[in-house]
């Protein structure tokens, strides 16, 4: 799979190391990240129509995006046919990331609900995939069907 797809394969780690990268260092947002994120929640909160966007809400969207690409990457990479395999590995590279973050990280909090909706951003990503890969597939089976043909015609003539 890897030798086949070196470059898919190679964007896949470094993804999947960034997404590594942002949930499982110690302190998930520093003192301005924190101060942004506060006055945006809050301009929100003085408003009927945009109160209802609250930092768990941020957070979950946040969760699904930051995995959308974790299923586009393992779907193109396991290819359509093993669609459900880029769904379970995203899953179970969201349960190791909140098991990690319950034993190893005090300063974070391992929700069963970020496995999912990293599972959900997972599953939208595998969608975009079989989305962005059909036309190459339909044109793969066309083609595989018309060499069959041939060699049948082929056969018959002989």
């Amino acid at each position: 799979m890897l030798h086949r797809h070196p470059v898919l394969g190679i964007l896949t780690v470094a993804y999947l190391a960034f997404v590594g990268w942002v949930t499982l260092t110690p302190q998930p947002y520093d003192g301005r990240t924190a101060s942004v994120l506060e006055r945006f929640l809050d301009f929100f909160a003085r408003h009927d129509a945009t109160d209802w966007i609250t930092f768990d809400r941020v957070e979950a969207a946040a969760n699904v995006v930051m995995f959308v690409p974790v299923g586009l990457f393992f779907v193109l990479l396991f290819g359509r046919r093993l669609w459900f395999v880029a769904i379970i590995a995203g899953a179970l590279f969201s349960v190791g990331i909140e098991y990690f973050q319950l034993e190893f990280l005090p300063s974070r909090v391992a929700d069963v609900r970020d496995v999912l909706t990293n599972t959900a951003g997972t599953i939208l990503g595998v969608l975009l995939g079989l989305v962005l890969s059909w036309p190459k597939a339909r044109r793969i089976s066309r083609d595989r069907r018309a060499v069959s043909e041939a060699q049948r015609t082929r056969r018959l003539a002989s």
